[in-house]
């Protein structure tokens, strides 16, 4: 171990990152700790350990990662004085996570008033041997936490496999599962605007609602991902987890408070609630792509069997997925829920929108807008905040009654006193550090999550419904357009 000698023990808080690195931790965990430190809401007695394989020394390791987190830390709040105070903090550790060499010297800097949170930025084949190496030599004593990301298994059975495998070691309370889209602003922003403002809850329901879609599109391909990529697709890479928590905050009831428990049970409720999408319907509720060579921003881009680093020219893996699904409960009953995600697409676009009906009876019949239905477009990337689109009157004194479509914009950096919008890592570590679980997984909705993608898999698999190419820098396959299109609707974009 290189650096920890130095460092000497007290009360506090250890956060140990496994992984260090690594890519996820160069774009995000340090940056986001680098910006909390910056608004001072990182612990002054937090010791941040950096573990990973390579066998170099403490100084090495922090000019390597100042020159990656760089990158990704606003101009506004760098400074090297900062930096050199934020580094302060850092232990490195060179470890094997496949044995247990190097675990036990680990226990010597783990004292059990000191709360511990190991934060797993690593392969998910990882996860078991780090919690059993963790166990096996004694550092599991007292307040111990443990941070997993993504994705966790690649169908029900493996994922039940990871959360026991780790449930021997932890108690669910302990595990925070991590999906950075629950720690984006917009995303908590939703709870507050639908359980917090009579006028909108009141109208969240399948009496007013027409119908809701949530598009998550990426214009970049696999980014030298092959490997990985090719044996997950987009509907576990993207739906069984991403495009899944966001169904589950739109159609959940109120719980009875903000804590996780409540959070959690009515997500839960939400998932068992979903239709299957299985043999007898695949066909008609379900839509897979691949993208073929096109442009892109005004350059021309390989299609995904073209990729530098693909090496056959015959998968079926799909990198676009249109869903049309339905939440069998009372609130929800008939409306359908359009999703759609996809990579190297025209832009990258994270939005929620809710289409409500139209009047019973419209007085306005020829004024010109009258066709054009109120919607909430809630946004999560690349500008979050919320959009409410509406028909009001046009300014004009030869049109008297005239209409026309007016957007109440609530853009959230430009109504706050912020200089930036917090990323939502920043969020999570620090909910993490605080024992706050509200904004993570449970156990059982990710399995219930995945019990319902499984049976859309297999159905996929029986089916074989064709895999459709669309053309990168465009929005997707042309049925991927008719599925939402033969309901006389469209795509917001």
């Amino acid at each position: 171990m290189n650096g920890s000698a130095a460092v000497e023990l007290e009360v506090g808080m250890d956060l140990l990152i496994f992984g260090a690195r690594g890519d996820l931790s160069a774009r995000k965990l340090f940056p986001a700790l680098y910006h909390l430190d910056n608004c001072e809401l990182l612990p002054a007695d937090v010791r941040i350990h950096a573990l990973a394989r390579e066998d170099i020394p403490l100084e090495t390791f922090l000019e390597d990662i100042k020159i990656r987190v760089r990158k990704y830390v606003d101009d506004s709040r760098w400074s090297e004085e900062q930096w050199v105070s934020y580094t302060s903090r850092f232990v490195y550790h060179r470890i094997d996570f496949s044995t247990a060499d190097g675990f036990a010297d680990l226990r010597e800097l783990l004292a059990p008033e000191r709360p511990a949170l190991f934060y797993l930025a690593t392969p998910p084949s990882l996860f078991g041997p780090i919690c059993e190496h963790l166990g096996a030599t004694g550092c599991l004593v007292g307040d111990r936490r443990l941070l997993l990301e993504k994705p966790i298994g690649h169908d029900l059975e493996s994922c039940r496999a990871v959360n026991d495998t780790v449930g021997e070691y932890f108690s669910e309370d302990s595990i925070y599962r991590v999906d950075h889209y629950l720690g984006k602003e917009t995303v908590q922003n939703l709870l507050v605007m639908r359980f917090g403002n009579r006028f909108i809850n009141t109208q969240w329901d399948q009496s007013c609602v027409d119908h809701v879609q949530i598009t998550v599109a990426e214009p970049i391909g696999i980014e030298g991902r092959w490997s990985y990529y090719d044996g997950v697709g987009q509907l576990r890479d993207m739906v069984q987890n991403h495009l899944m928590q966001l169904l589950c905050l739109v159609a959940m009831e109120p719980p009875n408070s903000m804590t996780a428990e409540g959070i959690r049970d009515e997500k839960v409720k939400i998932v068992r609630a979903l239709r299957p999408i299985d043999e007898t319907n695949v066909r008609d509720h379900a839509v897979r792509g691949q993208y073929a060579a096109g442009w892109l921003r005004g350059e021309s881009v390989p299609g995904y069997l073209e990729e530098d680093d693909c090496p056959a020219q015959d998968s079926q893996t799909e990198t676009y997925v249109a869903l049309k699904a339905f939440v069998d409960n009372w609130r929800w009953a008939g409306v359908p829920f359009y999703l759609r995600t996809g990579k190297r697409m025209p832009e990258k676009l994270t939005e929620i929108v809710i289409t409500y009906k139209a009047l019973p009876h419209n007085i306005f019949a020829g004024a010109g807008r009258e066709d054009v239905p109120n919607r909430l477009v809630i946004r999560l990337q690349p500008n979050e905040g919320i959009e409410m689109q509406m028909v009001s009157k046009q300014h004009s004194l030869r049109n008297k009654m005239g209409l026309v479509t007016k957007n109440l914009n609530l853009d959230f950096l430009g109504s706050s006193e912020l200089d930036r919008i917090p990323d939502a890592y920043e969020r999570l570590l620090l909910d993490a550090i605080n024992a706050d679980q509200s904004l993570f997984v449970g156990r059982e909705e990710i399995e219930e999550s995945w019990r319902w993608c499984d049976e859309l898999i297999d159905a996929w698999q029986t089916r074989a419904p064709t895999l459709q190419p669309y053309q990168a820098g465009s929005w997707g396959p042309t049925k991927g357009e008719l599925l939402i299109e033969k309901d006389g609707r469209s795509w917001h974009v």
